[in-house]
């Protein structure tokens, strides 16, 4: 994996940067400003991509000098060390790595070193998962901007859009805004709204919400580059702040004591250790009432979906789960199999909503 170059390599690399600029320069055309993209998770990089694709254009006004992102880390059964989706993708399309930086705190003196050795004028976040110190939003002269998954001052902190799920909202959003040291505080550029529909999961609206960002970064990147987005940029209106903190294990177990469409929305915290069979739920639908009816704690079946009774004779449809060390499946193929080893219902495991990896 790529790790921060000696200084040496770095000013090496700046010197022929500057080099190239100025034979542009020198043919008619014009320089191209400095970009550093921080990055970790696959949404991150669907946006780094983005940027890689745009820089490419003959008429680009900049270029990706450097990526930022999470040191590589343990995964799969074999825990192996394997890098970012960010730093993967800048490997598989040939960015140097010697210019793809892992440090474990960005505040590490090395790697603001190699920062300002770089020269960036803007420095664009996506789902970086490290908290950026004063030291390095005072070296972009343009600043720092982040695509963020809600409508700012909505949902500040690391789990946006699972808040938002979890609260049944109708509409989101991305917002694209300037990092102060406040966490998700700065002004906004821009912001664009997303339709929710009842069915849609994390991972999903995820996808949906940083392609938009990506797009809106784009949009909005001239006059970023240019200074006069700082102009326009709105400051948020603290009166109308909410918090997205990230998801903790406890809220993944379902509690049907509640009501169906409480159920579908969130997570519930659920106290006690289960000692029944754990299945995950992949997916459902909420139900206002039952037609069918059984003895309180008893999994039904209609249709395509495993029914559930919940608080005030709701129901809480299943349409796919997931066996421990199984694949997901769906309602109808787990009721065919005839599984022998009923659940207790107080404690399914509820992951519709996971949190981003």
């Amino acid at each position: 994996m790529a790790r921060c170059s000696p200084p040496l390599l770095r000013r090496l690399f700046c010197r022929a940067a500057k080099s190239a600029s100025a034979a542009g320069a020198g043919a008619g055309g014009t320089s191209k400003k400095n970009i550093v993209f921080l990055g970790s998770p696959q949404v991150a990089a669907s946006v780094l991509e983005t940027l890689l694709v745009a820089s490419e254009s003959p008429d680009s006004s900049f270029q990706v000098s450097a990526v930022v992102t999470q040191p590589p880390a343990a995964k799969n059964r074999g825990r192996k060390l394997m890098p970012s989706a960010v730093a993967q993708l800048a490997l598989d399309r040939g960015f140097p790595g010697d210019l793809i930086f892992t440090p474990e705190r960005a505040g590490e003196e090395a790697f603001l070193s190699d920062l300002k050795e770089v020269r960036p004028e803007l420095c664009i976040t996506a789902a970086y998962g490290n908290i950026l110190p004063q030291r390095f939003l005072d070296i972009p002269p343009y600043g720092t901007v982040n695509i963020h998954p809600s409508l700012l001052p909505l949902y500040r902190g690391a789990a946006p859009v699972q808040r938002a799920l979890q609260d049944g909202v109708e509409e989101t959003g991305v917002s694209l805004a300037y990092t102060v040291r406040a966490l998700d505080a700065g002004p906004v550029i821009a912001s664009e709204k997303f339709a929710v529909d009842e069915y849609i999961k994390a991972p999903e609206l995820l996808a949906i919400l940083f392609n938009l960002g990506s797009k809106l970064l784009l949009h909005e990147l001239p006059s970023i580059l240019d200074g006069t987005a700082k102009e326009k940029a709105k400051p948020q209106d603290d009166s109308k702040i909410t918090h997205a903190p990230k998801l903790n294990s406890d809220e993944s177990w379902l509690s049907f004591n509640q009501e169906a469409k409480l159920l579908h929305n969130k997570l519930v915290n659920q106290n006690g250790e289960p000692d029944v069979l754990e299945i995950k739920v992949i997916s459902t639908k909420a139900c206002a009432s039952c037609d069918k009816t059984g003895d309180g704690n008893e999994v039904l079946f209609s249709g395509n979906s495993l029914l559930i009774p919940c608080g005030g004779s709701s129901c809480l449809e299943v349409v796919e789960l997931q066996l421990p060390g199984k694949k997901v499946t769906t309602a109808r193929d787990f009721w065919n199999a005839g599984a022998t080893q009923k659940p207790d219902l107080s404690f399914w495991r509820h992951r519709t909503r996971e949190a981003m990896q």
